[in-house]
């Protein structure tokens, strides 16, 4: 995985970013492993058409890994591309049609200014009915905020506590984007030497974390990034040939639904997510109170809400208070978004299935540093498609 940064990459293309992550990958691999060794290339790009004018990228980034003739495609479903591209390269190995795949993704959004990126981003909603009417991103997850507050009590203060412990989380990390817990933010802007938790959740209410959508402010949003990341795939008889300690994938699911938020039953829960957990519950042969840790799609932080709430972890209306109460912290019963999530770790949109599925394999093998969890065994990777038309839900197990 590359760093991910609205910065640092600026002088280099989708393409230079995801072999910086492949060859991470292959160079991480214990023994013996070649780029040559790999079967297929499945990847996950949102907009590589928007934001660099370019198409048929799978087949550029075999062209630069130097993997020809090997057979490719790029997988579109919006923020879940890379999840949807692992889930298929799974089954391609399960079916017994490959050995190895390498599946992962990219995005680079820093070409275009941030109304430009809005706009683009807002091409995964329903351009009909409601890209055409002013919705973007941070306004639909908006009113799901504002349903969920009504339906079940739930308050903005329960998210703020989601984005102070996603930034802590991320300042463990040496991959994220942001690096700086928000009471070291805060200090910068607001030019002060010492502040307490008050102090920090002051600042959240304040004018130096302005309102984007109501109820979400600036920190309830997560960032614009490039980045890339990349997973081997491999049969279990062919994992043990290059390692002793691999992850294994124990159970996966996908599930669709609506792509308007009109359309939807209800709008405080993504349905397409406990289908898709269900699924992997199911396959894995666990449940929800089996998983160690879970890396989930808090694009807003209320999304990180309602993914704990529909994956099982805690009941309806319970996933912000579980927040408040710490349960979700690095050292809580289920800690959610060890790496920062997309909130500090950054989100390039492609990228970001994959992103999780490198969190998620440190952890279980004990390499994640000063973000560990002790004793990891099972872990869990929920990926969202735009406002939940599409879902991947993974879990990995250690061997």
């Amino acid at each position: 995985m590359t760093r991910f940064h609205h910065k640092l990459h600026e002088d280099k293309q989708s393409r230079e970013l995801f072999v910086e992550a492949s060859l991470e990958a292959a160079e991480s691999v214990d023994s013996g492993f070649d780029l040559q060794d790999i079967d297929a290339l499945y990847l996950g790009y949102f907009s590589s058409d928007m934001f660099e004018k370019q198409a048929h990228t799978s087949a550029l980034m075999a062209d630069w890994l130097g993997i020809n003739p090997k057979p490719t495609a790029r997988i579109e479903t919006a923020c879940a591309s890379s999840g949807v591209a692992i889930n298929i390269g799974a089954m391609a190995i399960a079916s017994g049609l490959y050995d190895i795949v390498l599946a992962g993704g990219v995005e680079k959004m820093r070409t275009l200014n941030t109304g430009e990126v809005t706009d683009t981003l807002a091409m995964a909603a329903d351009a009909s009915y409601e890209a055409a009417y002013g919705f973007t991103f941070p306004g639909l997850y908006a009113a799901m905020a504002s349903a969920h507050f009504k339906e079940h009590g739930s308050s903005w203060e329960e998210l703020a506590h989601i984005s102070i412990k996603n930034h802590k989380n991320g300042a463990l990390n040496p991959k994220a984007q942001y690096q700086e817990p928000i009471m070291d933010i805060a200090k910068k802007l607001g030019e002060r030497k010492e502040m307490t938790f008050k102090d920090e959740f002051e600042f959240l209410s304040s004018s130096l974390n302005p309102m984007i959508a109501s109820p979400l402010r600036l920190f309830d949003c997560c960032p614009i990034s490039d980045g890339a990341a990349a997973i081997l795939l491999a049969s279990q008889e062919v994992a043990r040939k290059y390692t002793d300690s691999p992850v294994q994938i124990i159970g996966l699911g996908q599930a669709s639904d609506t792509m308007a938020l009109h359309d939807r039953e209800d709008l405080t829960s993504l349905k397409a997510t406990k289908v898709a957990s269900r699924q992997a519950y199911d396959m894995a042969r666990i449940t929800p109170s089996d998983v160690n840790l879970a890396c989930v799609h808090d694009c807003f932080t209320n999304a990180e809400m309602m993914a704990t709430e529909d994956l099982g972890f805690f009941k309806k209306g319970e996933g912000g208070k579980a927040a408040v109460q710490g349960r979700t912290n690095l050292d809580g019963e289920i800690p959610i978004n060890t790496d920062g999530g997309l909130k500090a770790k950054g989100h390039p949109v492609g990228a970001t299935g994959a992103a999780m599925v490198y969190e998620v394999f440190k952890q279980l093998r004990g390499e994640a540093g000063e973000h560990q969890v002790d004793d990891a065994e099972i872990a869990l990777a929920h990926n969202v498609g735009a406002a939940g038309a599409t879902v991947t839900v993974q879990i990995y197990g250690r061997t």
